[in-house]
């Protein structure tokens, strides 16, 4: 047995605690041994000082914007994707991809991420720089049939069902895979109908935006006289299986659909905030019982895919929403940070417990922003960064330490991202 100890820091228990102990992980089956005392291991991992924490889990991203980072600002979210975005898109290359993902990449896992849930194209390239970073992935190809004719619109639709069953499994076993229709608005309901039911006969789950804007609940109100997720489980697209970014604009119909289904929300704090999507009712979410995690969104609506940030967003933004500063409180969003996204993307990890997968984060608490330590918790939530965390962990594989990336060449990866964002904007 090949093992790895964590050694001489306090651990996050699942049920936030936090104790001195060492963490020992067998390093084969990627998965932790125990948690305690005098631990022996072929190698240690030095702790001292610091929190150890299960690795945080972006469950709604487009991990390859990050070349679009700084790309356009300050508009509302139609005219953005619409004037900016979409244009943009259209002339990113497959090598385009490759290196945003690994930028986004490099970005996560020096901030303590060890996995995610990726909406995008090219999903090939994704899966290879996922697999070469040592991360966990949820990928899917994204779907829009708006303004194409049908035989377009059938080869997107073909290619994210081949590229589910491809990648399924990939990587080890790192990457699992989703269908991935954009949204509830852009794409018809007769490919939406066909779609879903394709993927759910062959047991892949669906992942889609919902209820990000009001211009994405109007109109099916308009058209149809139901709400948007009324709508969806017509389509079958709410499951335990499935899951949704943003759900914004849900009232409390919805959210008992959500409740009652087991279909898992996302919640993006800061896109919505920089979009002024609006601010979901996540208090309202959890008391009801619907699984809740948090993503960062592309780091072109955010702009950073830093999970620490968005946890103090989520709370901060979860108390104005709910009018109530009890609202959405510390522990409530580190669980949806770790938890809560690993159990809406349906991926192993989320909480340190023996059995469970070795995906972690050491965050080191010699810093003055982290003094006194009075309440670990409120610090993850309101006072950590991502560049606070020393060393990140995934499937038993030391991804960082002491801040240096081990499995992509960071310096490399922001030269090659810089030089392809030069060329994309001359062919833009």
């Amino acid at each position: 047995m090949n093992t790895l100890r964590i050694a001489g820091g306090q651990v996050l228990r699942p049920d936030a605690t936090v104790e001195d102990a060492d963490v020992l992980v067998d390093r084969d089956e990627g998965t932790i041994l125990d948690i305690g005392a005098d631990l022996d291991a072929d190698e240690t991992l030095d702790a001292e000082g610091c929190l150890v924490t299960p690795g945080l889990v972006n469950a709604h991203c487009h991990v390859a914007m990050t070349l679009l980072r700084g790309y356009a600002d300050d508009k509302p979210l139609d005219a953005w994707l619409r004037e900016d975005i979409w244009p943009a898109e259209a002339a990113l290359t497959p090598e385009d991809v490759r290196v945003g993902a690994e930028l986004g990449l490099v970005e996560m896992i020096k901030s303590g991420t060890t996995a995610f849930a990726d909406m995008y194209f090219h999903v090939p390239e994704v899966a290879a720089a996922v697999d070469e970073a040592g991360l966990r992935a949820r990928l899917g190809h994204g779907v829009v049939t708006l303004g194409k004719d049908d035989e377009d619109a059938r080869a997107d639709i073909d290619e994210s069902l081949d590229v589910a069953r491809e990648f399924d499994g990939a990587a080890d076993g790192r990457i699992r895979t989703a269908a991935m229709p954009h949204s509830l608005t852009t794409v018809a309901e007769d490919y939406l109908r066909e779609f879903v039911a394709d993927a759910h006969a062959e047991d892949i789950p669906v992942h889609y935006h919902a209820n990000e804007t009001t211009d994405e609940v109007d109109p099916i109100v308009d058209e149809r006289g139901e709400r948007p997720l009324s709508y969806a489980k017509e389509l079958g697209m709410l499951t335990a299986d499935d899951f949704l970014a943003h759900g914004v604009h849900v009232d409390d119909a919805e959210i008992d659909l959500l409740a009652d289904a087991g279909t898992g929300v996302v919640h993006c704090p800061a896109s919505n905030m920089k979009l002024a999507s609006g601010m979901a009712p996540v208090q309202k979410l959890l008391d009801a019982g619907v699984t809740v995690g948090l993503g960062t969104d592309g780091a072109a609506s955010n702009n950073d895919l830093d999970m620490f940030d968005e946890m103090r967003d989520a709370a901060m933004l979860g108390k104005l929403a709910a009018d109530d500063a009890s609202a959405v409180a510390a522990g409530d969003v580190v669980r949806m940070a770790t938890a809560g996204s690993a159990d809406a993307i349906d991926l192993p990890g989320g909480a340190l417990e023996v059995g469970g997968a070795a995906d972690l984060a050491v965050v080191d608490l010699d810093a003055p922003h982290l003094t006194p330590a009075n309440d670990l918790v409120s610090h993850l939530a309101y006072a950590a960064r991502g560049s606070d965390v020393r060393h990140t962990v995934c499937d038993g594989r030391v991804l960082m330490r002491d801040r240096e990336v081990l499995t992509l060449d960071e310096d490399a990866v922001m030269a090659r991202a810089s030089e392809a964002v030069a060329s994309l904007r001359e062919r833009v």
